[in-house]
C-alpha cells in the first residue's frame, strides 16, 4: 500500500494523508451509546459461541459415527455412537445398493431444481411488478398477498383443489402447490424498491423496456438476495415430504428421499418399495439405526455442498433486503 506523504509547515516530518486519518478515528472512536469491550463480555462472547457451536456439530458429529458403526458398536453404546469403534462403510453400500434410495434421490433433485426454478421465476416477476410504483393495482395486489399470511384456506380446501384440477399422483402437484412463498416476495421487493431510479430512468430513455431493466440492471444489482431466496427455496423443496403424503403415499417410484426416510423410520425394517425388501441377508449383518443415519446423512451432503458457495451473500441478501424496505 502506497502512503501519501505529505509536509508540515513546520517541516517537522511527513504525516498520513486524510483518508488513513479518518480510518485511523474510525478505529479508534466508539458511538456515545457502544460501551467500550470488557475482559468478561468478550469471554461470554466466546462461551456462548463456542456453546452454540457444539450444539450444532455434536449432533451432526454422532449422526456420522452412528452411521459408520457396526451392529456390535451399536449394541455396546445402547443406541446412538458418540465414540468411534468398529467403523465401517456396509450401511452406506446396503443403502446404495437398493433401488429405492437411488431412485428417490433422483427424484429430489429433480424436484428441488424444477421447483427452485419455477418459484424464482414466480417471486422475482411479482416482486419486480410490486416494486413499480407505477404498476396496475400493485397496492391491493400487495395487501392480498400479505392477507395470505396470516389467513388461509387451510389442508383440506387445498387438498380438494389440488385433486380436483387432476393433481393426485402427478409431479406437479409436488411443487405447485408450494411455489410461491410470500414472505420471500416481500424481501425481493424491497430489494427491488432500492434499485436506483437513476439507472432505470436513463435505460428508459434508451428504450429499455420492463423486461430489459429487470434482466439488465435489477437482477444484476441484486444478486445476493437472489442467491439467498434461491437457497431458501432449494432447502424448503429438498427437506419437503408433507406433499407427498397428501398426493402420492403410495407410488413409491415418486417418493423423495425425505419421505423415503420417514417411511423407512416409521417402519423400522428395510427401505419401503425394496426390491430387495429387507435387503436380505446384507440387512440381516447390518445395523438398522446405522442405516438410518446413513440415509440422514445422505440428505444433508447436497446442502452441505450448496451452501458455502451461497453463505457470502446470505447476511447481504437477507439484512439489507429487509432493511432498505
Amino acid at each position: 500500500m502506497t502512503l501519501a506523504i505529505e509536509r508540515t509547515d513546520t517541516g517537522t516530518g511527513p504525516k498520513p494523508s486524510a483518508p488513513q486519518e479518518v480510518r485511523r478515528r474510525r478505529r479508534t472512536e466508539r458511538p456515545a451509546w457502544e460501551e467500550p469491550p470488557t475482559l468478561g463480555g468478550e469471554a461470554a462472547k466466546g462461551i456462548t459461541l463456542g456453546g452454540v457451536l457444539l450444539i450444532m456439530l455434536v449432533p451432526l458429529w454422532i449422526i456420522v459415527v452412528t452411521s459408520l458403526s457396526t451392529q456390535a458398536a451399536v449394541n455396546r453404546a445402547g443406541g446412538l455412537v458418540i465414540w468411534p469403534d468398529g467403523l465401517t462403510l456396509e450401511a452406506y453400500k446396503v443403502m446404495l445398493a437398493d433401488s429405492t434410495v437411488r431412485t428417490a434421490l433422483l427424484v429430489s433433485l429433480g424436484i428441488t431444481a424444477v421447483g427452485t426454478i419455477v418459484s424464482m421465476v414466480v417471486s422475482v416477476m411479482c416482486a419486480y411488478g410490486l416494486s413499480r410504483s407505477r404498476s396496475l393495482g400493485h397496492r391491493f395486489i400487495l395487501t392480498l398477498l400479505i392477507i395470505t399470511m396470516f389467513v388461509n384456506g387451510g389442508l383440506i380446501p387445498t387438498f380438494l383443489v389440488v385433486t380436483g384440477l387432476g393433481g393426485y399422483g402427478q409431479w406437479w402437484a409436488l411443487i405447485l402447490p408450494s411455489a410461491v412463498s410470500v414472505f420471500n416476495i416481500l424481501i425481493l421487493r424491497a430489494f427491488y424498491s432500492s434499485t436506483s431510479l437513476d439507472l432505470i430512468e436513463a435505460a428508459r430513455i434508451d428504450g429499455a423496456g420492463d423486461w430489459r431493466i429487470l434482466w439488465s440492471i435489477v437482477l444484476p444489482t441484486s444478486r445476493a438476495v437472489t442467491a439467498v431466496m434461491a437457497l431458501f427455496y432449494g432447502v424448503g423443496y429438498w427437506n419437503s415430504f408433507f406433499n407427498v403424503m397428501l398426493y402420492m403415499p403410495t407410488d413409491s417410484e415418486k417418493w423423495p428421499l425425505q419421505y423415503v426416510l420417514l417411511t423407512y423410520v416409521n417402519r423400522g425394517n428395510g427401505m419401503p418399495g425394496s426390491v430387495n425388501a429387507g435387503f436380505g441377508s446384507q440387512f440381516a449383518q447390518t445395523a438398522p439405526l446405522s442405516l438410518q443415519m446413513a440415509v440422514v446423512v445422505l440428505t444433508l451432503v447436497p446442502l452441505l455442498i450448496v451452501y458455502p458457495f451461497v453463505q457470502k451473500h446470505f447476511r447481504t441478501g437477507v439484512l439489507t433486503g429487509a432493511i432498505k424496505g
